[in-house]
């Protein structure tokens, strides 16, 4: 399904992710203690995703609708939780402040200028463009609540104290039986340099591995969230990179939600990490896995050098949406590198303006060029950066509701996609997920979801 046109002025303002030099700093190579090898060769994966790209354009709904039928494949059928390391556990924190996550975005808004209040049919600063009929837009727009930066739903608990902590996870397991309960308390409500803090007062108290302790009390989905919410934030990418590429198949769903999401700084510290931590080279295990034009686009990725120059260039952007227009709709065929330069380099900004003067150029979306001009996981690629460039919670939400929709749960795609968002946008999430889809993120969950697996997710979403 292909909508005719899109909004000329495009939609309110979002900040998008910090701009350079305010990013969080990843330790040096070697820092954390994770032992060599990790995680074993031959373990478990993820579930497989499925072969087939994002939905044809214009998948994502109106505000007021679910995708079109069949414009995405159902989910997976749950797997097992994925193979994670015996051992001596992963991660010992810094010794320092501890590793502070990601950061979570300046409050600004795109184009250093004010953001506009819609008006009735959802357009911006103007008159509703005649090609939407019934002023339906392909995409949802961002409440102006929005446009005021973003925020996680797990905040640092106030009166911390590791060792404390660190105790009452111990009686949640010692003896027969665990209390899960308590578990969730503690993990739920604490951020997670502080989640590393106690991973350290627990093998100062007790000669311990703290999460050697948690993965023989745990098992399943329960298990697997557990320990994504014990891993720095940079080692959870790197590791969940290499987890969609390790044995037979390449789970390309992984690489794109990642690679094509993250800012310069988080990418550079997940290459770094991958090959510290793995002994690997993110770059030619991406090589080795992918082929062609998703190739390439991967490996642009991975360079993490999209410009991030807040500030809007309009005539640049008017020359790119003409170039973007003579490589594909305007021409035999597809000019396939000129859409990789564009979209690879571009900062998320200029992407947006781009995709507003090529709609008031071409008369259509560049979304939906993008779908008739590529196919297969280089269109996701592509559609999803600039999804990012339009509205990035709107495309975890999508995420969040795919993994949940038809039989059976992707539950690790749930599992990422919460606990990477949790202390950096996902209230904005949930926001976009119940304007998107007419229930809440929460409801959701717990229709799909049982046991202690649903109460932990359910206490990091919130209501």
């Amino acid at each position: 399904m292909s909508y005719p046109g899109y909004p000329p002025t495009g939609y309110p303002a979002f900040p998008g992710y910090p701009p350079a030099g305010q990013e969080s700093s990843f330790p040096p190579p070697g820092q954390y203690s994770y032992p060599s090898g990790f995680p074993p060769v031959g373990g478990g994966a993820y579930p497989p995703t499925p072969s087939s790209g994002y939905p044809g354009a214009g998948g994502y709904p109106g505000a007021g609708g679910y995708p079109a039928p069949g414009g995405y494949p159902s989910a997976p059928q749950p797997g097992g939780a994925p193979s994670y390391p015996g051992g001596q556990g992963f991660g010992a924190p810094p010794s320092g402040a501890g590793f502070s996550g990601y950061p979570q975005a300046p409050s600004q808004s795109y184009g250093g200028g004010p953001s506009q209040v819609p008006l009735p049919g959802g357009f911006p600063g103007g008159p509703m463009p005649s090609q939407y009929p019934g002023g339906q837009a392909p995409y949802p727009s961002q409440p102006a609540s929005m446009t005021q930066g973003t925020q996680g739903t797990i905040q640092p608990a106030a009166n911390f104290d590791a060792m404390r902590d660190a105790e009452i996870l111990r009686k949640a397991m010692k003896g027969f039986g665990t209390d899960e309960q308590a578990i969730v308390d503690v993990v739920a409500n604490r951020s997670n340099d502080q989640r590393q803090k106690i991973k350290a007062a627990f093998k100062t108290m007790y000669g311990k591995d703290l999460i050697k302790d948690l993965k023989s009390e745990l098992s399943g989905n329960m298990e697997e969230l557990i320990l994504a919410l014990f891993m720095p934030p940079t080692y959870y990418d790197a590791w969940s990179l290499q987890n969609a590429m390790k044995g037979v198949g390449t789970q390309e769903r992984v690489l794109i939600e990642i690679l094509c999401t993250r800012t310069n700084q988080e990418i550079r510290e997940i290459v770094r990490c991958y090959q510290s931590e793995f002994g690997r080279d993110l770059e030619k295990d991406i090589r080795s896995d992918t082929s062609g034009h998703f190739e390439r686009l991967l490996v642009s990725m991975c360079q993490g050098n999209r410009d991030e120059n807040q500030n809007v260039n309009h005539q640049l952007a008017q020359e790119d949406a003409q170039r973007l227009y003579q490589a594909g709709e305007g021409k035999l065929g597809t000019d396939e590198s000129c859409f990789n330069m564009i979209l690879a380099t571009r900062s998320f900004p200029q992407l947006k303006a781009t995709m507003e003067a090529y709609c008031r150029m071409a008369n259509r979306d560049l979304l939906s060029s993008v779908g008739r001009e590529f196919s297969g996981s280089v269109e996701s690629g592509l559609k999803t950066i600039l999804q990012c460039a339009l509205n990035r919670p709107a495309f975890f939400a999508e995420r969040l509701y795919h993994s949940m929709k038809g039989a059976g749960t992707d539950d690790s795609t749930l599992v990422r996609i919460v606990v990477t968002r949790s202390e950096i946008d996902l209230v904005q999430i949930k926001q976009m997920f119940s304007q998107m889809y007419q229930k809440t993120l929460s409801k959701r969950i717990a229709s799909d979801t049982s046991g202690d697996y649903r109460r932990l997710l359910l206490a990091i979403v919130g209501q």
